[in-house]
């Protein structure tokens, strides 16, 4: 049988690909530390459990379930975006569950691009944004973030590309992977470039909780509402990277075309799930302090152990990641293999996110302590 053609522009994720390598490593009595992922170890709050756990009895636990999800999970999404974004939503209409955000890059591509539309992407950037373009038939063009720059977008070098065909762009701050946070003042030009260009402006935000005192929304932004959309996710605020718990902000008119691709994609969320998520959502502050206590303590052994590879690293950035410059001269990929045959530390190279990530690599603070000490005496 004969694959579709658009297997042919793109790869299997990395992770996917490079974990089976770790795990052979692991299998054959290797000791591995994985600081390459950014899957929370540690446990959504008690409260959480006990939602998902009391709603298994309930009549409708095992029913197909709204492709909208529950009233009261919209409505739990809409309240912690007042509360803690200081935004005003809808949620009948301007917020929409998802089953994780990863789908919903997938969803917006497929309700907005049409082959040969092109669509801008950061670099570095999550490589997702970019598997999807290609898959939906649509080009991507990529627009650089650096360190001199302090990893945001160069408005003047935008307005220099050819944008006849660009019909969306996507932003991340809290960035990942570098951990920058979004400058407000780039940010504001960035909508009123996407008015000027009648471009679709995402913001992909699910680290604003994590180390990071200001969480901020596109949305606080003003006239962002005309032409932005806003995932966020429960992944890593909440530790729930497995449930698949995402939403979709933004205009009545937008959701309800990606509504249009979602329904015909998936037959809702499971309903424990929903239940749990809804728990989540009503977290006390306390969460949020404890959760970035613990990510502070491994920051900090993180660096330590930055700083034993011989790497530099900024110390302002948000998020559950280090992004470390290596020494002039190393290169990403053949220095993360280097430390993994030879240490048995994983760490993610930069250059999987993209051209502009050669020289640098990504720690996850994704392990417990004891863990990233044991690799810091290992390099030692």
């Amino acid at each position: 049988m004969v694959t579709a053609s658009r297997l042919h522009t793109v790869e299997e994720y990395y992770f996917s690909k490079k974990l089976r390598e770790v795990n052979a490593l692991k299998a054959a009595g290797a000791p591995i530390i994985n600081l390459g992922i950014g899957s929370p170890d540690l446990a959504p709050p008690k409260a959480v459990i006990a939602a998902i756990t009391a709603s298994l009895s309930d009549a409708t636990a095992h029913k197909y379930q709204s492709y909208q999800g529950l009233p009261e999970l919209r409505s739990a999404m809409s309240n912690f975006y007042q509360t803690h974004y200081n935004i005003t939503l809808n949620s009948e209409n301007q917020v929409l569950p998802l089953i994780g955000s990863k789908e919903g890059i997938m969803h917006i591509s497929m309700a907005y691009l049409n082959e040969g539309d092109a669509v801008l992407i950061p670099n570095p950037g999550y490589p997702t944004y970019t598997s999807v373009t290609k898959l939906v038939g649509a080009t991507p063009v990529f627009y650089d973030l650096n360190a001199a720059s302090n990893w945001q977008p160069d408005l003047a070098a935008l307005e220099a590309l050819d944008l006849s065909k660009v019909k969306i762009m996507w932003v991340n701050y809290p960035h990942m992977p570098t951990g920058t946070l979004g400058d407000k003042k780039t940010l504001k030009a960035l909508v009123d470039f996407a008015k000027k260009h009648s471009i679709l402006l995402i913001n992909d935000n699910p680290y604003s909780f994590i180390l990071n005192d200001q969480p901020f929304s596109i949305f606080n932004i003003e006239g962002a509402a005309a032409v932005c959309l806003e995932l966020n996710s429960l992944s890593k605020t909440f530790n729930m990277a497995g449930w698949r718990v995402g939403m979709l902000t933004g205009a009545a008119e937008h959701l309800s075309n990606v509504i249009k691709v979602k329904s015909n994609m998936d037959s809702g969320m499971f309903y424990g799930i929903q239940k749990g998520a809804i728990e989540a959502l009503t977290s006390s502050k306390n969460w949020f302090n404890d959760l970035n206590t613990i990510y502070t303590e491994r920051r900090e052994l993180v660096w330590k152990l930055a700083t034993a590879l011989k790497c530099t690293f900024q110390t302002d950035s948000s998020g559950m990641f280090v992004w470390a410059k290596l020494p002039v001269g190393l290169r990403s990929e053949e220095f993360i293999d280097h430390i993994l045959q030879k240490h048995h530390i994983f760490v993610a190279p930069g250059t999987i996110f993209g051209s502009n990530g050669e020289g640098y690599i990504r720690f996850s603070l994704c392990a417990p302590k004891e863990h990233i000490e044991s690799a810091i005496q290992r390099v030692l």
